[in-house]
């Protein structure tokens, strides 16, 4: 009996032995890989060296182009009968906007019709002396009074006919209020049955033509070193909160209103559409280079997590490497980076953060 015990302790012992000598395996390590659906859906950039442009916001409304406007006053005086054109309404050059019966209209029919008996009387004046200094029955200096008085006549003549082609005088008592030029309507200050004057100060029709405008804004004192000509500016609206107009600064107005302590600068727009309005309120941005280079990459490829900004390197797809960055500025899109990424490294821009994920769990 003793000598089974020691044999089952003996086997016991080698068996114990044996499970020392065996190695314990070891611990696999995954590596992650980007799969073919989440490489399709990524998208990669390239660091590149750019120049740092800086903005500026300032505020203004869109105004009409000057050279492009016109202001409709009165020339005669009398009572407004029909009015053929309403605010906001597009007017062709010659269109009549307005018919006043005036007093002065008549008076200027009058004129013409005597202008045009002088002129005959005195053409008539100057044959009968031509006749008479053939016949010796008077001398040359008799003709040349004739001419004179013919000369008169005629540029009396002329002048009202001028008057009648500037302002399209019609005969009769009426006068028809006529388009300068062809735009938009801008303001009417002319109602039916008004009694007008000729003298009135506030025009009954301002018309523009919109096609292009202006945004005029106003730039603080503290910003007035920073601006010049040709910067980009990109201007927005209330109305249309979603588009994005885009012009250069081509005149800098260099006097400060003593109301508002600020300097007005312009930017031309175009507005084939019309969708722009005198008169809108616009947040004007500036664009201008601060003098300085920074790599730089799209805004969507930083992602920002335990107070910091990481980019996601991209090597291949088994290699990607998640990245603090220092940020300097983002603007438009596009975000500057002073210290941690190399101009041509690869980055990943879009859905990088699935990655980051991935791989910072």
């Amino acid at each position: 009996m003793k000598y089974l015990a020691l044999l089952s302790a003996s086997a016991v012992v080698l068996l114990l032995a044996a499970a020392c000598q065996t190695k314990a395996p070891e611990p696999v390590t995954e590596v992650f890989s980007m799969s073919d659906t989440m490489m399709a859906r990524c998208e990669f950039y390239e660091a590149k060296n750019q120049e740092v442009k800086n903005n500026i916001r300032l505020f203004g409304k869109i105004t009409v182009d000057n050279n492009k406007a016109a202001q409709v006053y009165p020339v005669v005086s009398g009572s407004v009968v029909s009015i053929d054109a309403e605010l906001g309404d597009y007017v062709k050059q010659g269109q009549k906007l307005a018919t006043i019966r005036s007093s002065e209209v008549a008076e200027f029919q009058r004129q013409k019709l005597d202008a045009q008996s002088d002129v005959a009387m005195a053409e008539k004046d100057v044959q009968v002396a031509k006749d008479l200094f053939e016949g010796q029955l008077n001398s040359e200096k008799d003709v040349i009074a004739a001419e004179k008085e013919l000369i008169k006549a005629r540029a009396e003549l002329a002048r009202i006919n001028e008057i009648y082609a500037i302002y399209k005088l019609k005969d009769g008592t009426v006068y028809n209020i006529t388009a300068p030029i062809s735009g938009f309507i801008l303001s009417k200050n002319i109602f039916p049955n008004e009694q007008l004057r000729a003298d009135i100060s506030d025009p009954l029709f301002s018309i523009s033509q919109i096609n292009e405008v202006w945004a005029l804004a106003n730039v603080s004192e503290s910003d007035v070193s920073k601006i010049q000509l040709g910067y980009d500016a990109e201007v927005r609206t209330l109305g249309f909160p979603n588009n994005v107009y885009t012009g250069k600064i081509d005149k800098i107005f260099n006097t400060i209103d003593p109301e508002t302590k600020a300097m007005k600068v312009r930017v031309r727009l175009p507005n084939e559409n019309f969708q722009l309005k005198p008169e809108m309120m616009a947040t004007v941005n500036v664009l201008f280079n601060e003098n300085r280079r920074m790599v730089a990459v799209p805004s969507s490829s930083v992602i920002f997590d335990k107070s910091r900004s990481w980019v996601m390197i991209f090597k291949s797809r088994n290699d990607i490497e998640t990245r603090s960055v220092n940020v300097y500025r983002q603007l438009n899109g596009i975000t500057y980076i002073s210290h941690g990424l190399k101009e041509g490294e690869k980055v990943i821009s879009k859905n990088g953060l699935f990655v980051y994920d991935a791989l910072n769990d």
